[in-house]
């Protein structure tokens, strides 16, 4: 089980009040959903082994050099002034160094690699690995990893984790009507405010999927593009035309890194925690004797 650690602890920020904190009053909403979502996620899928992978640089250089746009608005936001700065909350980001330490004291396995973001670390186990493999992310981006004959499925949370839309092939053909590498060509061609990416101009969601569905890939839409025989509308050919040097760049950009450099580290679920007076020490600091404890219950069954 692949942990997308960010996209869960900042679901759980958001759905568990900041009222709850520290003895000193420090907010650790988003620490103790955390610990919480991977208690219910080994209670319910019993993984043999669990990889948090971390957000070493969340808007890698080499993305942004292509599309200099790529999570622009989030840097924005973090440097705004006014109602917005709610949106990047500045105390989530001290709950991070928390989150690690207690999961580095659990022994629970913590991947990061500078210059790549999470998904990346996923995409490169995920690659890895021999056996089937559950991605639990609410980001979608990561579809692209879903392959039936490898047993790569992502768990993408409706309500906390203890609802989650287990999504394999079928789900993507039912909603998308592509597979998990089709994935990438209609995010790209789609666009994503939220990442910064812009798509085509006037391509949206189902005018993608017929366009993969009548070409097959992005190779083969721009290869229609260029023959005037095929069917495409003259506005169509226009606007694709006309994204010509996103569409050149924009795969390499949204398509998960296969070749990060990983660390040595052991993945295997602890039945215990591996430093347990640091996690006693740490549990008491921040007020999370009670997320601790459910947690390592619920390790040793």
């Amino acid at each position: 089980m692949l942990l997308d650690s960010a996209s869960l602890y900042y679901r759980a920020y958001f759905g568990v009040p900041d009222s709850v904190r520290a003895p000193d009053g420090t907010p650790v909403n988003a620490v103790r959903g955390l610990l919480d979502f991977i208690a219910r996620l080994v209670q319910d899928h019993r993984p043999d082994e669990l990889v948090a992978c971390m957000d070493a640089d969340w808007r890698p250089a080499w993305r942004v050099e292509l599309i200099p746009s790529y999570k622009a608005h989030r840097v924005a936001l973090e440097h705004a002034e006014g109602p917005d700065e709610e949106e990047t909350p500045d105390t989530l980001a001290p709950q991070v160094p928390v989150i690690e330490a207690v999961l580095d004291a659990l022994g629970i396995a913590r991947v990061g690699v500078a210059g790549y973001e999470a998904d990346d670390v996923i995409g490169t186990l995920a690659g890895r690995a021999k056996g089937p493999v559950d991605i639990v992310t609410g980001d979608r981006d990561l579809y692209q990893l879903v392959d039936d004959a490898r047993g790569v499925r992502v768990l993408y949370p409706l309500k906390g984790v203890g609802t989650l839309q287990i999504t394999d092939e079928a789900v993507l053909r039912e909603k998308y009507a592509v597979d998990g590498p089709g994935y990438v060509d209609l995010a790209l061609l789609r666009g994503d405010p939220s990442d910064g990416l812009p798509g085509v101009p006037g391509v949206g969601e189902k005018t993608a999927a017929k366009l993969l569905a009548a070409h097959g890939d992005l190779a083969g839409i721009m290869a229609a593009v260029d023959d005037p025989r095929s069917k495409l509308t003259p506005a169509l050919r226009a606007r694709l035309d006309g994204a010509r040097e996103y569409l050149a760049v924009a795969p390499t950009v949204v398509r998960v890194a296969a070749d990060v450099p990983l660390p040595e580290f052991d993945p295997a679920l602890p039945a215990g925690p591996r430093d347990p007076a640091m996690v006693d020490a740490l549990a008491a600091r921040w007020g999370l004797g009670g997320a601790v404890r459910r947690l390592l219950a619920t390790l040793q069954h």
